[in-house]
């Protein structure tokens, strides 16, 4: 999958004071362990995970079992505040080809993300269930946010 940019200013905020006072070292160790707690508690699935840090970079080492998993654990981590670009090197089992992303613009809704790729603003479902569990409720995007947008 490669390397993903996201905007480093918005996202979940997942880390605190702990983790930005830290010597460098601790700091991204800190940082990842968050990072990893994040995939955890969203669900995610995978069969092995190694996060690293380096900055505001984050690599993702690792197997998965489907691409839709290593492209929502890429979304899960680009999209926390503080992170700049992801570099999505799991390895899938069961390859498939890659969905499209989009970057959420002010004024944005899903159905009219689903009218511009889909061609009706009625399949905004998909790009909803797409980005489960990280999006709670269709309604919920925010610019700079970073959405998956499978294939029909």
């Amino acid at each position: 999958m490669g390397l993903m940019s996201f905007f480093k200013g918005v996202g979940e905020k997942l880390f605190g004071h702990k983790e930005e006072a830290a010597p460098v070292a601790e700091k991204e160790e800190l940082k990842a362990s968050v990072l990893l707690a994040h995939v955890q508690k969203l669900a995610l699935p995978f069969n092995t995970l190694t996060i690293k840090i380096a900055g505001d970079t984050v690599t993702l080492v690792g197997e998965v079992d489907k691409q839709e998993d290593a492209e929502k654990i890429a979304l899960a981590v680009g999209n926390v505040e503080g992170v700049h670009v992801v570099d999505n090197q799991l390895v899938v089992a069961n390859p498939e080809p890659e969905a499209q992303f989009y970057t959420v613009v002010s004024g944005d809704s899903l159905s009219k993300i689903a009218k511009e790729y889909y061609g009706d603003m009625m399949k905004y479902p998909v790009i909803f269930e797409a980005n489960k569990p990280m999006l709670t409720h269709p309604d919920k995007i925010y610019p700079g946010q970073v959405l998956r947008i499978p294939a029909l």
